[in-house]
């Protein structure tokens, strides 16, 4: 095999590798007695018919598909490490020979690493920021306790109120018709929540357990149901069990019940200082990103298409695992958006083209700067996943690959390159940008 590269603008090339004569009719052949049993030739038996009267009779290419397919398989890996390149795309194949008894001849178009020409990374400018926690975010995330243990109570020596959940029957009818979908018993309603039709809940405020009555109503213009909008209705109700929602109340009882504090105050004293280590953690992160972004504004790099393109499709592979998870399809998505694999690959090439420059951005930060991973400090990862995996640490080291470790190592010298830019940005009144909180850069490799 013999492998020549063509340097092309835009860190683009072109492989042209050269398979001998030989490698090609072996390939052949290995076509040829995989599919001779299924091929019918007169006066043999199946499997039976030698290789040259099966080409005689169906063409000198009836195996050349298939023996194409194995060579491109079975030695593109190995032309491109021989190429010496550092290629960063699929290869675009295209045979330009192919024919028994001569070399077999074909192209890889590929995209090739690009190098970073580094600006300024170190004391770039950020947005100064200041963290503060008001007493209305510190009672939002008391409330929110409190609605966790709160607790719903039947009742049934009063009407309905506003705020109750109930159990209710009830029937509607549009001009004297029960409706479709207008029917159900023992539904379950929280008066003041807005679930029903506008004026709905309203007219069962007052109401008693038992008691049969009309809520009188008209449906909206823009109902989703055609043979509704616009129509006044009747529905026949009853109410069969009422319950009250009770929060329990902010007091020295209810802080010793769901913390360690003995008092109202020692209690919104650490609510506050959560919120401020949460906030404090967000910024660090938003100033992470503001500092690379920075930093990436001074660095020059020629991104190849090919290689947005490849990024792309990964995003789009990640996409689709996620909604996965979530329990939908890409088919039932492409559905629901009217998008297909092309528009969608194309929505994530801004953030394809960011994740690619910032990661080639941070790996020439890591190389300036000379940082290298010991293995000391592999190890501690490593024993920090084992830990979170509930493993023993030996365990997943000898289950990690030398390529998964290496990889590792790269990605802590990147979260070092990380730091170096962010704590040597200097902190500037700016008007503020908005800031994508989903990925960090250490996200982006």
């Amino acid at each position: 095999m013999s492998v020549t590269v063509e340097k092309k603008d835009n860190n683009m090339a072109v492989l042209t590798i050269e398979i001998p004569a030989e490698k090609f009719i072996e390939a052949i052949e290995k076509a040829y007695q995989r599919q001779k049993n299924s091929i019918a030739l007169p006066g043999f038996r199946k499997g039976k018919a030698p290789r040259k009267m099966i080409q005689k009779m169906y063409g000198a290419q009836v195996f050349f598909e298939e023996a194409a397919n194995y060579i491109l398989q079975t030695t593109y890996d190995d032309a491109a490490k021989e190429s010496g390149e550092k290629i960063v795309s699929r290869p675009q194949i295209d045979i330009t020979q192919i024919e028994e008894g001569k070399p077999f001849i074909y192209t890889a178009t590929v995209a090739l690493r690009p190098e970073v020409e580094l600006g300024q990374y170190k004391g770039v400018e950020i947005p100064k920021k200041e963290i503060s926690v008001s007493s209305d975010e510190i009672m939002a995330d008391i409330d929110r306790e409190r609605e966790q243990n709160a607790r719903d109570v039947d009742v049934d020596d009063r009407p309905v109120q506003d705020g109750d959940r109930v159990k209710l029957n009830f029937d509607g009818y549009v001009d004297g018709e029960q409706f479709d979908g207008g029917k159900a018993e023992d539904f379950d309603l929280t008066i003041g929540s807005g679930s029903f039709i506008p004026g709905f809940e309203d007219q069962i405020i007052g109401k008693n357990i038992g008691e049969d009555f009309d809520v009188n109503v008209t449906f909206p213009e823009d109902y989703h149901a055609e043979n509704l909008k616009g129509k006044d209705a009747v529905f026949k109700c009853r109410v069969n069990a009422i319950s009250e929602h009770q929060v329990p109340e902010l007091d020295d009882d209810f802080v010793q019940d769901v913390s360690e504090f003995d008092t109202v105050d020692e209690y919104k004293a650490s609510v506050e200082k959560k919120i401020r280590e949460r906030k404090e953690s967000e910024l660090k992160r938003e100033n992470e990103t503001a500092a690379v972004r920075a930093a990436l504004k001074n660095a020059k790099m020629d991104i190849p298409d090919a290689m947005v393109d490849d990024q792309a499709k990964t995003l789009v592979e990640e996409f689709a695992q996620r909604i996965q998870s979530q329990g939908m399809n890409m088919q039932q998505y492409m559905q629901i958006t009217g998008m297909n694999d092309e528009m969608l690959e194309q929505q994530m090439k801004p953030q394809a083209l960011e994740r690619i420059q910032n990661s080639l951005l941070l790996e020439a930060v890591a190389k300036a700067e000379n940082i290298e991973i010991s293995d000391e400090r592999l190890d501690e990862e490593i024993g920090k996943m084992a830990e979170s995996y509930n493993m023993e640490k030996e365990k997943l080291y000898d289950l990690m690959g030398e390529e998964s470790k290496k990889q590792m190592k790269q990605d802590l010298a990147v979260q070092e390159a990380v730091k170096v830019i962010a704590e040597n940005a200097v902190e500037v009144d700016m008007p503020e940008e908005t800031v994508d909180l989903e990925e960090t850069p250490e996200e982006n490799n």
